[in-house]
């Protein structure tokens, strides 16, 4: 498979911290189940209207990033974005990527000195611990069904 997301390059560097997620070692191998998980009811709700099949990335970016956190570890990070909302990416070991860069289409996103993205925050707002207890679950399925 090509991969697009930004930080693909050093996927191989970062490797799951455990199994919980059968066949998940790599950025690159979340990446891929969450093809098959990610969906309108993940998306963020401000964006439903816009998310399809075609920009699956669209909407996904918190809670894919403190999932990838619980996978890999690391920190998640915000990139402040106009609207004075944070698209949320993974600094692990040195290493920064982010599974739902392709939502911006090319757009190239300022991945430095961000400030830190705290869970706490976020999934303070109900709707978004839900989506993301929901993406968890899913995934949690797929790879127990799946042969990845």
């Amino acid at each position: 498979m090509s991969y697009k997301f930004y930080g693909f390059k050093n996927s191989d560097k970062i490797r799951a911290l455990n199994d919980s997620y059968r066949g998940i070692i790599t950025p690159c191998d979340l990446y891929d189940a969450l093809l098959n998980v990610w969906c309108e009811y993940t998306c963020t709700p401000r964006l439903r209207s816009q998310w399809s099949k075609d920009n699956i990335t669209l909407g996904q970016c918190s809670i894919t990033a403190f999932l990838a956190q619980d996978i890999f570890g690391g920190r998640v990070y915000g990139i402040l974005m106009n609207g004075g909302n944070y698209h949320c990416y993974n600094i692990v070991n040195g290493y920064d990527f982010d599974l739902t860069s392709e939502q911006f289409c090319g757009e190239n996103l300022n991945y430095s000195g961000n400030p830190e993205q705290s869970r706490e925050v976020h999934f303070s707002r109900d709707e978004k611990r839900q989506r993301y207890e929901y993406l968890c679950n899913e995934l949690k399925k797929y790879c127990t069904r799946s042969k990845i």
